[in-house]
């Protein structure tokens, strides 16, 4: 018979140490109850009540809201406009405000109850809903554009346009899709 070197059998005596070490940490772990849950995963894993998501909702517009009248405060400054063009200005700050919409009446739970043509009718009917807003807020830009000097065309195409690229529509599909029920808030242009 063969006897083994000093460094083999040294090996395979930390090594069946390792295996035994490791395998007795793994019985007791499965054995153990598991940690009780936190506040916070509890907060997590129950569901929002509909007046947290109505509360969550009022302070993610009021944030919305404030971002915007910066952006629109400061374009506005940058225009320099003339008194001349303050009509025009307000006629396009009240055109391209966010129109608040209605709550939907049951929220997700009234999708899962429709049938497919059901859901695809619905699709088309907020899509369209959608596509006019928008005409709207091109309308106003358009007619507000026109009000302003060539100076002023300078200053607004580099404000506006960066909102342009960030939404993904400098011809690329880089905009992001918010859910099937029309509750993406797109801004257009990032300004307004």
């Amino acid at each position: 018979m063969k006897l083994l070197p000093k460094r083999a059998l040294l090996a395979a005596a930390l090594a069946t140490a390792f295996v035994g070490v490791s395998a007795t940490a793994i019985a007791q772990g499965m054995g153990q109850a598991p940690a009780p849950a936190t506040t916070a995963q509890t907060q997590a894993a129950t569901p929002p009540t509909a007046e947290q998501h109505a509360q969550k909702h009022a302070e993610r517009m009021a944030r919305m809201q404030q971002k915007m009248a910066e952006r629109q405060a400061a374009l506005k400054a940058e225009l320099k406009l003339t008194p001349a063009q303050e009509p025009a200005w307000n006629a396009f700050i009240a055109r391209t405000q966010p129109q608040a919409r209605p709550a939907h009446a049951g929220g997700r739970e009234d999708w899962s109850k429709l049938t497919t043509p059901q859901r695809l009718d619905k699709m088309q009917a907020l899509k369209a809903e959608r596509d006019a807003r928008m005409q709207q807020r091109h309308d106003a830009i358009k007619s507000f554009y026109a009000a302003l000097n060539a100076e002023q065309q300078k200053v607004f195409d580099a404000q506006h346009g960066h909102g342009f690229q960030r939404a993904g529509m400098q011809g690329g599909h880089g905009g992001k899709h918010h859910g099937q029920h029309g509750g993406g808030h797109h801004r257009m242009g990032g300004m307004i």
